[in-house]
């Protein structure tokens, strides 16, 4: 062995040892390194897991303390399904809590019974779309609804694409079909019809059509005679025309219709409609054409209490709580 340089063991000065070379270039992985060495050079891979580890958990913690709350449940409740239907994301079953927001889809040849105990029962018929808004405010998009309510008059409504069916304590039939139009059919106590300006009493035994554009039309009894309802029809349609054969086939009854014209009927109609309707019900000396001719708000009610259904006073009340 050739002498060892031990200037060069010492502090790496002189020329340096071939054999002591070897031996450091052997050992090199195994010397000291400054924390801060290492930590530059050591593999990324494991701090890389902890960094992905971190987010997920600061993520989740996140979602956890946004996500929106469940909707909350209404009063309705599934008590039976024939046919295929799903309430939202899942397949109707009975005993099933309808939450607010829920859209109830019922197939071709599907029935749907809901009840809740304040309120009363719907039956949700075949091809229907209906969304719940509250305990006391349905949507039906389309379909078909039967509804027998007991909860307080006013406190139920149903929306519809053409009009607002609120309860005045009452069992109806409502039908609305793919272009939003409808019809409601009542045979028990009162619905009203109303879209902004526009408001539509119907009484038990009678119907009421209502379209997407235009709010609710003109009630009429299910009885009336054909060329009676043929001639609203067209009226209901744009045909002013169609007026007077309205008032020719009208009876005592058909007040009910008649006394809705006498705000919808074209201002120079309007005095034609009180004649025929002051020949068939009589209303009081009181009531001049010139006051109806004016739409005095005054006159107009002691004609509504000359039909013999229910005072003014009763469903003007109901109509300023609607408004609040």
């Amino acid at each position: 062995m050739n002498e060892m340089n031990e200037d060069y063991l010492w502090d790496r000065s002189g020329p340096p040892d071939p054999e002591i070379e070897g031996l450091e270039r052997t050992l090199a992985p195994l010397r000291y390194r400054h924390r801060a060495e290492f930590m530059a050079r050591a593999p990324r891979r494991h701090s890389r897991w902890w960094a992905a580890a971190a987010a997920v958990v600061l993520a989740a913690l996140g979602l956890s303390r946004f996500a929106a709350p469940q909707a909350p449940s209404t009063a309705w409740q599934v008590t039976g399904v024939e046919g295929g239907a799903r309430l939202g994301q899942k397949s109707a079953a009975p005993a099933m809590q309808v939450r607010s927001g829920e859209t109830l889809r019922t197939a071709a040849d599907a029935l749907v019974s809901l009840e809740a105990n304040n309120v009363g029962r719907m039956d949700v018929g075949p091809d229907s779309v209906m969304r719940a808004a509250t305990d006391r405010k349905m949507l039906l998009e389309r379909g078909r609804l039967h509804a027998f309510i007991w909860a307080p008059p006013r406190e139920f409504v149903v929306d519809t694409p053409g009009a607002r069916a609120i309860d005045l304590g009452c069992e109806y039939d409502l039908n609305v079909d793919a272009s939003g139009n409808g019809v409601i059919q009542v045979s028990l106590g009162w619905v009203a019809f109303q879209y902004e300006d526009h408001e539509s009493f119907i009484p038990a035994g009678a119907q009421c059509f209502t379209h997407r554009i235009g709010g609710p039309g003109i009630p009429f009894y299910e009885d009336a005679p054909e060329r009676f309802r043929d001639a609203l029809g067209h009226f209901e349609h744009g045909d002013n025309g169609a007026l007077p054969g309205i008032l020719a086939a009208a009876r005592p009854r058909d007040g009910l219709t008649l006394w809705h014209l006498l705000t919808r009927a074209p201002i120079a109609e309007r005095g034609r409609v009180f004649d025929r309707f002051a020949e068939l019900v009589h209303p009081p000396a009181e009531v001049t054409r010139q006051a109806i001719l004016r739409k005095d708000a005054r006159a107009i009610d002691r004609c509504w209490d000359a039909l013999g259904l229910e005072n003014a006073t009763w469903w003007r009340g109901w109509e300023r709580r609607w408004s609040e």
